[in-house]
């Protein structure tokens, strides 16, 4: 039974999940600030990601509060591995291009990636970025372009930047309008989320 208050809130869960991206996911690297991750879950409830996976094999999964998620962790599904191995075999079986994120050779300017196909986009620790490995495996690595002299943004603001190039590429081609899903499992989403 769902619980709601008002037609307009079911509405507005209706739009919102009609419009989830569920072929476009985050993937956090040893993020080890809890508010870097809650400030990551924001941005991807803003650009209608649905699925995060969080990969610790080093530090412990962090405690994310609800206060400074701004609840954003009630909406986005969160899922944990604990290697790198583990998250891209899934990724990849789900037929998933994994974009993970580094300044090196072979990486493309994010605004040359096609983020319109199905995409994990991996970020990784606030003070090493992505590993080796990860960067090794992903399918291709990428960067944001910088004109001063700092190479790097705080991985939040990399994430927000990244992703709202994937909207822009998204919304281009109508993606929002359609999130590709059966009306089954959207129905069973609003459900959940009524009794939010």
């Amino acid at each position: 039974m769902r619980q709601f208050k008002t037609e307009s809130r079911l509405n507005k869960i209706r739009n919102v999940v009609s419009a989830r991206q569920f072929d476009l996911e985050v993937v956090l690297e040893e993020v080890h600030d809890p508010h870097n991750v809650s400030a990551i879950l924001r941005t991807c409830d803003a650009v209608g990601v649905q699925n995060v996976s969080l990969i610790y094999n080093v530090n412990k999964f962090p405690r994310i509060s609800r206060v400074s998620s701004a609840s954003a962790k009630k909406w986005v599904d969160v899922f944990h591995f604990d290697s790198i191995e583990k998250c891209y075999n899934k990724y990849h079986e789900d037929g998933y291009k994994i974009f993970a994120t580094t300044l090196n050779s072979n990486s493309i300017s994010i605004y040359e990636a096609d983020f319109t196909e199905k995409s994990a986009i991996v970020l990784g620790n606030e003070h090493f970025g992505v590993t080796t490995i990860a960067a090794e495996k992903a399918d291709e690595t990428i960067y944001i372009p910088m004109k001063g002299m700092i190479q790097s943004l705080n991985v939040s603001v990399a994430a927000a930047v990244v992703l709202y190039e994937a909207l822009r590429q998204r919304t281009l081609k109508n993606m929002y309008e359609n999130s590709g899903v059966a009306q089954m499992r959207i129905e069973e989403i609003i459900d959940l989320w009524c009794d939010k």
